[in-house]
């Protein structure tokens, strides 16, 4: 089987916290955070799968420590297990506060991603430095969780409504 080390997925993205990011705590809007590591953690995705991928969710998100005006965050992504369709990104935001060079872990994330061909044989990611052996040594277990998840989901969903809220 094919394989491909963690860092040749590596993924990584730097942004300036300005006004325009701030919620009424004035840190960083959670929306605003979300997109950034959808949108990093999908190349981390692409690397491994280099055809098309589609976020199926956003599993895990731990806002460690708030991010605010002045800070910088560096998004690192990288991919942390492949399913036979699935691929899970890990991603982490290190905050830097500007004016003290003080770093900061600010926010830890588990993504996963589907490719769209069935057909596809994916390669399997191998953990290269002790980091990713860290994270990549809690991958079964999580997929487990994962398709239990799913399972209750699944039922959950066929309980909803799409009737039209003004309609009984």
């Amino acid at each position: 089987m094919e394989t491909i080390k963690c860092s040749e997925t590596l993924s990584i993205s730097n942004h300036r916290v300005f006004s325009s990011d701030l919620n009424e705590h004035n840190t960083v809007f959670g929306g605003r955070t979300l997109m950034i590591i959808d949108d990093n953690s999908s190349i981390a995705a692409s690397r491994v799968a280099r055809i098309e991928t589609v976020t199926a969710s956003i599993d895990q998100v731990n806002f460690i420590l708030p991010f605010g005006l002045q800070d910088s965050m560096c998004t690192e992504s990288y991919v942390s297990g492949v399913g036979s369709r699935s691929i899970e990104v890990f991603t982490k935001i290190i905050g830097e506060h500007l004016k003290t060079g003080k770093r900061f872990l600010g926010l830890t994330c588990f993504s996963t991603f589907v490719v769209t061909d069935k057909n596809v044989v994916l390669p399997t990611a191998v953990p290269d430095n002790d980091e990713a052996e860290f994270v990549c040594s809690g991958y079964h277990d999580r997929q487990a969780e994962r398709l239990a998840k799913l399972m209750k989901q699944e039922k959950f969903n066929q309980n909803i409504s799409l009737k039209f809220p003004w309609q009984v």
